[in-house]
């Protein structure tokens, strides 16, 4: 009789530990973060006033997507997220021993210099969003340039676009920690009818109750050729390998809402 209750116990503790799993899993994300609402526009200078992030909750910038996992030396990463109506604000401390720019050309191979990237899927709907707008991968460079890749052309290439009125950007060291910067960037939602060059885009007005999807990453190098760690906010259950699936579908965003 114990032996079999021992069995239907351990069974019933598989099924609660999976459920809790595909509960906080990012593929199968159920569970919904949320994002302070500020009453006051943050001003983006790289200067993190305490009363203008005070109170927010950190979170960690941890969770290995590509390349070696870099020591806490090499690289560590947090940040913040409040809201109000024009934007989306975030406040990344990250630590980096090199800061590495070797691409002059902001639109060649930005992803191989260190930058901050900002996923952003305006109506947390998931999905394709590679070579359209469903959602937005926007590398943010150390000159703070935005950068995302947009539709194909008539010849099939894919556009690679330069986003600079979407994001506001500006970020500077820490005087007494040299290798940690403070990043600050406003950025404006805008949904799946975003046309490139058109002057009708209008930005999403953010309310309470609305949920976006979002994840947070850096690409960092410190001097290679290509890009040496990729580091997220999300866990990405790996397809085929490969967890490196940010810029190709928001299914592997966080779900938040705005409260």
């Amino acid at each position: 009789m114990q032996h079999k209750f021992l069995k239907f116990f351990i069974s019933l503790m598989s099924i609660f530990v999976g459920l809790s799993y595909a509960e906080t899993s990012v593929g199968n994300n159920k569970s919904i973060a949320f994002i302070e609402h500020k009453s006051a526009s943050i001003n983006i200078d790289g200067i993190a006033k305490a009363g203008e992030w005070q109170g927010l909750a950190w979170t960690k910038l941890d969770k290995h997507i590509l390349g070696e996992l870099p020591s806490t030396e090499d690289f560590q990463g947090r940040f913040k997220l409040a809201w109000d109506e024009d934007y989306l604000y975030i406040l990344a401390e990250i630590v980096d021993d090199v800061l590495f720019d070797q691409y002059a050309n902001p639109l060649e191979r930005y992803w191989d210099d260190d930058c901050l990237e900002v996923f952003i899927d305006e109506d947390a709907s998931g999905g394709d969003h590679l070579y359209n707008f469903n959602a937005f991968a926007y590398h943010i460079a150390l000159d703070n340039q935005s950068v995302d890749i947009g539709t194909k052309d008539s010849q099939g290439i894919p556009q690679v676009l330069l986003l600079n009125d979407h994001v506001k950007s500006a970020w500077r060291r820490n005087i007494k920690s040299p290798n940690k910067i403070v990043w600050e960037v406003a950025v404006k939602l805008f949904n799946d009818k975003y046309q490139p060059f058109s002057l009708g885009n209008t930005p999403v007005k953010l309310v309470k109750g609305k949920h976006i999807g979002f994840m947070l990453a850096y690409c960092d190098n410190d001097g290679s050729a290509s890009r040496e760690h990729f580091i997220g906010s999300t866990v990405i259950k790996p397809i085929n390998g490969d967890k490196n699936l940010g810029y190709k579908t928001a299914d592997v965003f966080q779900k938040y809402q705005l409260k």
